[in-house]
């Protein structure tokens, strides 16, 4: 019995949600969810029994030190709720339920069952998932963000492709498989990360989802730092890979074949989308903010050679460019 005492009556309510580990590459996805819930104070309501899903070896609990006293923290994924007062900038409210978690280690049907006993106890009326992937993309260009789902309904409505994918998936797939089943809109946002530098953090990927969900769902993202964190980010990448060579040159290449295949997509909409969203974050606090820094900083043009492709997926083959490993 899932009992929300003290959660508020909320209003259209939008569950967003993403999970470390293998549908998080450079922390991206998890990372959005954590800007979200840093920049709207996202107070935490319910988690989940951390023995119920995880296996502490594989991630292991943390202890810390607090006033003197040891104390656990377990693994486990964790939800809060956000009140947006402004969502658009016009004053219209909007409240988001976060979901922020470690993929679990098993039972990932009963895993999904709870998410959706609370967003169902929520009235939640949309699941968006956020998910990043290693993939042939240049740092040096916007980083691509594919919007999925399997309900061909939604796919017309917001601008979405219809999944197709066939193959090994992560929690991210089989949740948003869970909400159809249900009858719950669901999609996924997936941001592809250069294989090249793929530690994290990578906080221009996780602009670019925040900017996506932006669109997606009508609100107004403040992004803090973010969007400086973005550009120190890719200076630095650019500062790196210019003492390498065989990266300088391998980085061309990509940026070529980037620039090549998606020259027929330079529109007039695209472009007119990038100026709304360089207006809307203006009105709002007085600088463009939110969509400024993907592929405004100097492009890596240093010769050189092409490094080893990147190493496979787990449980398959080495992603394709530009595709998500995991569109359901």
């Amino acid at each position: 019995m899932i009992e929300l005492e003290g959660v508020p009556e909320l209003v259209d309510p939008v569950m967003v949600a993403a999970f470390e580990g293998w549908n998080d590459a450079g922390d991206a996805a998890s990372g959005a969810v954590a800007h979200l819930e840093r920049e709207w104070k996202g107070e935490v309501f319910a988690a989940l029994d951390a023995e119920d899903y995880y296996d502490f070896q594989v991630n292991r609990p943390q202890v810390f030190l607090e006033d003197g006293v040891r104390k656990v923290t377990w693994p486990t994924t964790r939800l809060s709720v956000v009140r947006v007062e402004d969502a658009d900038g016009k004053g219209r409210r909007r409240d988001l339920v976060l979901v922020r978690g470690i993929e679990p280690s098993m039972r990932w049907r009963s895993f999904c069952n709870e998410i959706l006993g609370f967003a169902h106890e929520l009235g939640v009326e949309l699941v968006v998932v956020l998910g990043s992937l290693l993939g042939d993309t240049p740092h040096t260009r916007p980083v691509p963000v594919t919007g999925v789902t399997s309900d061909s309904d939604l796919a017309r409505t917001m601008n979405l492709e219809e999944s197709r994918y066939e193959g090994p998936t992560g929690i991210v797939g089989i949740l948003q498989e869970a909400c159809t089943h249900a009858g719950v809109p669901a999609a996924s946002l997936w941001a592809a990360v250069p294989h090249y530098v793929s530690q994290p953090p990578n906080p221009k990927a996780t602009l670019a989802l925040l900017n996506r969900l932006e669109d997606l769902l009508g609100v107004r993202v403040p992004m803090g730092e973010l969007t400086e964190d973005a550009r120190a980010w890719q200076i630095g990448v650019d500062q790196l890979a210019a003492e390498d060579s065989e990266v300088a040159e391998y980085v061309q290449s990509l940026e070529e074949a980037r620039d090549t295949a998606e020259l027929p997509e330079a529109s007039g909409e695209a472009i007119a989308k990038e100026f709304e969203r360089y207006l809307r974050h203006r009105d709002g606090s007085g600088s463009a903010d939110g969509g400024s820094v993907p592929g405004t900083s100097p492009s890596l043009r240093d010769p050189g050679h092409q490094p080893p492709p990147p190493p496979p997926k787990p449980g398959g083959e080495p992603p394709r460019p530009g595709e998500p490993d995991e569109e359901e």
